[in-house]
C-alpha cells in the first residue's frame, strides 16, 4: 500500500525538480553544441569532438517494432 503512494510521489518530485531546475542549457544560432557522446547500433561510442569542423546530423529513431 505504501508503494502506491511512494512511486507517484517520487515521480512528481522528479518532474518538479526538473521543471524548476536552473541548469538548463539555452543555445542560440551559431553557438557551439555542448559535448556529448552516443553509442551506435554496433556498440561503438561516438564523441561529438571526433567530428569537430564537420557538419553532422544526429538522427534519433525508434527501434523496429516499437510504438513511437
Amino acid at each position: 500500500m505504501k508503494l502506491l503512494f511512494i512511486i507517484p510521489a517520487v515521480f512528481i518530485l522528479m518532474v518538479y525538480l526538473n521543471f524548476f531546475s536552473n541548469d538548463k542549457i539555452v543555445l542560440s544560432e551559431g553557438d557551439d553544441a555542448p559535448s556529448f557522446s552516443l553509442r551506435d547500433q554496433d556498440g561503438k561510442i561516438h564523441n561529438l569532438s571526433d567530428y569537430k569542423g564537420m557538419r553532422i546530423i544526429v538522427y534519433f529513431f525508434p527501434m523496429a517494432d516499437t510504438p513511437g
